[in-house]
């Protein structure tokens, strides 16, 4: 083992001990964060206003702040971007970072000198606990590749701002700057389908260890890697690849593809991040859920899922949830965000130490005819019929057909972009069709009740949905294709379906 490897695994021993010693304590921990949060945020204008002051505990902050989305929230980040201070956390940010969802456009998210540790600490601890628990360091000894938004911030307001990895990729310890790909210049352009020739063309004679970004943009890396390079796989470009770290999306539908790409099965870390905190990452063997990060900086609660919108919906505090039941998370930050409702939802695989694993999000989901499916569903069911019609998935998305233009029962649409389609489609339709019904009852009485057919797979052609997410400004290194929604609009601004 060399110096390098030895002191990263000391290193990932005492940050994973750390870690766990606090999320065996999961209830004390978290109201040790929220004291400090009050503590520090009483004195803001929001904090005057809703009596942060007189709070102690989880239900007086639920009597004094009320629940918040994004908009919400905008007049108070109205004021922070006009130069007040003092607003929801003292000072002024150090950043806004700009997200653009399919939900609410472009957000503007608040980072604190005091949350920026969130971000870039709790990163660190995903990779402290791998070395940990495996005891492989090796990665720390050749080249890593962060695909990711761009580092250049717009300085034109008081405030910087950028995207979250952009502004992250300004805070790289130098110890690993050596190590980094790619380069500042490249990581610049703006451009997706140019960044991401250039980072080819900069990294395919690299001895590429670690690659961390979005399944879908790490995809399109390596398709154009191998397009490139004239090889047959990844590993053949990269023979000591051997880690892969992502967050944002489920895995599973993009295994199959990445790793007929990659040319086998690597290890992989599974992150939590978002633009409000970094909030879980894989600490144990994959399908065993992500720690929760109850210590750095983020008091969480919880919605149960079928009770958001509801005025009386309960808040729960991390003492109170269930194994299993779908939550929607709700944040109170160091960054200044009070009761906010992040808009994913999570279930609890563990409660001490607790584990979650992300459902989907509270405006993503298919309920046209009643039946509340959800991405997890979706996404597990696709996984599990491609395991019994081998196939490789690219991307894809699912919308309601209410009104079929043959007339007939609606039915669940799943658009669909294969990378290598199924020898038969209408076995995978059908078996991906059983598996939603296993997993949803409420779609299987509506296909038994004869309310609905069974679904219908329409292929899209290769590269449609990235030419869709071009068109939408959304070709860049943080943002997914939503799996689901409760109308068309995402599928019928698809390209012309069609076959490979």
């Amino acid at each position: 083992m060399s110096i390098r490897s030895a002191i990263a695994m000391l290193w990932a021993k005492r940050s994973a001990a750390r870690a766990m010693r606090a999320a065996m304590q999961p209830a004390a921990t978290q109201l040790n964060v929220l004291r400090a949060l009050l503590a520090t945020g009483r004195d803001t204008r929001f904090g005057k206003e809703h009596g942060l002051g007189h709070v102690t505990d989880h239900a007086s902050l639920v009597q004094a702040v009320p629940l918040r989305d994004y908009e919400g929230f905008r007049p108070y980040i109205d004021r922070i971007i006009a130069g007040e201070q003092d607003v929801l956390w003292p000072g002024r940010p150090l950043y806004l970072c700009k997200t653009s969802g399919t939900t609410s456009g472009a957000k503007y998210i608040p980072i604190t000198k005091a949350s920026l540790p969130n971000h870039i600490g709790s990163a660190r601890r995903a990779l402290l606990a791998y070395i940990a628990r495996t005891g492989n360091a090796s990665f720390t000894g050749g080249k890593m590749i962060f695909l990711q938004g761009s580092p250049v911030l717009d300085r034109k307001g008081a405030i910087p701002s950028g995207r979250l990895s952009g502004i992250v990729a300004n805070h790289v310890p130098r110890y690993l700057l050596r190590n980094r790909l790619p380069s500042f210049a490249t990581n610049s352009i703006t451009d997706w389908e140019a960044k991401v020739e250039a980072i080819v063309g900069e990294t395919m004679h690299a001895d590429l260890r670690l690659i961390s970004g979005i399944p879908a943009w790490v995809q399109m890396y390596f398709e154009r890697l191998l397009a490139r390079t004239g090889k047959a796989s990844v590993l053949e470009v990269f023979p000591n690849f051997s880690l892969f770290v992502y967050g944002g999306v489920n895995y599973g539908p993009y295994r199959s593809h990445l790793e007929a790409l990659i040319g086998g099965p690597v290890d992989r870390v599974e992150t939590f991040p978002a633009s409000e905190g970094f909030i879980a990452y894989q600490d144990q063997g994959p399908g065993e859920g992500l720690l929760l990060v109850v210590d750095n900086g983020i008091y969480y609660e919880f919605l149960p899922a079928d009770e958001v919108g509801n005025p009386g919906a309960r808040r729960l505090s991390i003492g109170e949830v269930e194994l299993g039941v779908n939550y929607a998370l709700v944040l109170n930050t160091n960054a200044g965000l009070w009761g906010y409702e992040i808009g994913d939802t999570v279930k609890f695989v563990s409660l001490v130490p607790p584990r979650i694993v992300v459902t989907g999000r509270t405006k993503h989901f298919t309920s046209a005819f009643g039946e509340h499916v959800i991405a997890g569903e979706v996404e597990g069911a696709l996984q599990e019929a491609v395991a019994l019609n081998p196939c490789e998935v690219a991307e894809f998305t699912v919308a309601p057909q209410a009104a079929p233009p043959g007339g007939g029962l609606p039915f669940h649409e799943w658009h669909i972009e294969f990378a290598q389609p199924p020898a038969d489609m209408a076995a995978l339709a059908q078996a991906i069709d059983a598996a939603l019904q296993k997993r949803n009852p409420y779609y299987k009485d509506l296909i038994t009740g004869k309310v609905l057919r069974p679904l219908v797979i329409v292929p899209v052609r290769r590269g449609g949905f990235a030419a869709w997410m071009k068109e939408r400004g959304m070709n860049d290194a943080q943002s997914k294709v939503p799996r689901l929604a409760n109308d068309r609009k995402y599928v019928d601004g698809l390209d012309a379906p069609g076959t490979q």
